[in-house]
């Protein structure tokens, strides 16, 4: 998908830029280039290719450092809800804003 220099100037509109004639010659070249490098990627057979969560994991197997689930605050609701104007059943009453 090559872009045309109309394209730019329709881009720049809607970013509410302003390019001079040399800077939208040299943006299409480069968005012309990064639409070139995606179709080259989309163009890799990847069935079977399970995602990589962290891209060293392609290099060697790197172990998750995960922590254990567990509870480390106590319960701070009514503290929380003290300077609320209204609560009600540990919930915050708000006024209502659509009729």
């Amino acid at each position: 998908m090559a872009l045309t220099l109309q394209d730019v100037n329709r881009i720049a509109h809607l970013a509410r830029l302003e390019l001079a004639s040399a800077d939208r010659a040299r943006m299409l070249e480069q968005l012309n280039g990064f639409f070139g490098i995606v179709e080259q990627m989309s163009a890799v057979d990847t069935r079977g290719v399970e995602p990589l969560y962290t891209p060293l994991s392609a290099v060697h197997a790197v172990s998750l450092r995960l922590r254990e689930d567990v509870v480390t605050e106590g319960d701070q609701r009514q503290a929380n809800q003290r300077s609320a104007p209204s609560v009600e059943d540990g919930l915050f009453l708000v006024p209502k804003v659509i009729e």
